[in-house]
């Protein structure tokens, strides 16, 4: 399947409709109210500004684009980043004193069974910035659900070209079993404090799988513009 971006959406003012709040905005008075409005940007700004105009990969699913949100090994703050505008959201502060172990983002222009873009987590040894873009390899895939139902997290390596330490991973077989066990013992129990949340594993896949799951969330993603 060639994967491609579907057009960008008309952009909306950041924070609207996003699960952290809206944005506090310059108002203007109308009569005893207050009546919010957003500061409308150039149209050339609107429309250069989202992420949604980058694309899933130069040759997904074998290669895919991952825009990072919460970098390796950071402070236990759940980042996500508004998908039209690009702006960086506090999700929400957990509850358990953890750091995520790889960087976390997701590919943009798919959509998973939860309503979000596929994720992705990326092993490095080095955390990146919340809102670059890395080309990466899938080579495996976590297998979970939590309360709100499947939750997959796909695995990837940045490609040769990024970093050559990965060189030699072609799939799940070939990651680091201390690497495997420590991002499960995450996701296992980073919700353990939040009432009402679990995580149940269901174990790991190989690169096939994962590969699978991206062509259908893109898919997905296009029947969703359609």
């Amino acid at each position: 399947m060639d994967l491609q971006p579907a057009p960008p959406s008309p952009p909306r003012p950041i924070g609207e409709g996003h699960s952290g709040g809206s944005a506090a905005l310059p108002a203007e008075a109308t009569g005893k109210g207050i009546k919010w409005r957003a500061i409308r940007l150039h149209p050339h700004l609107e429309h250069t500004m989202g992420l949604e105009l980058v694309s899933p990969g130069k040759n997904p699913p074998e290669e895919i684009n991952v825009i990072i949100e919460i970098p390796k090994d950071s402070e236990p703050v759940k980042y996500e980043v508004d998908k039209e505008t690009g702006a960086i959201f506090v999700d929400r502060i957990l509850s358990t004193p953890m750091r995520y172990p790889c960087n976390y983002g997701y590919v943009p222009s798919t959509l998973c069974g939860d309503g979000d873009p596929a994720d992705v987590l990326v092993v490095l040894p080095l955390p990146l910035v919340p809102g670059s873009v890395v080309r990466c390899r899938p080579v495996g895939v976590l297998k979970m659900s939590d309360e709100a139902g499947s939750d997959e997290k796909i695995l990837a390596v940045p490609v040769t070209k990024v970093f050559g330490g990965y060189a030699h991973v072609e799939d799940i077989e070939q990651v680091s079993s201390h690497w495997l066990e420590r991002i499960g013992h995450f996701f296992e129990h980073y919700k353990d404090l939040e009432k009402g949340k679990w995580v149940k594993l269901d174990g790991w896949g190989g690169a096939a799988e994962a590969k699978q799951i991206l062509i259908e969330a893109h898919q997905r993603h296009l029947d969703s513009k359609a």
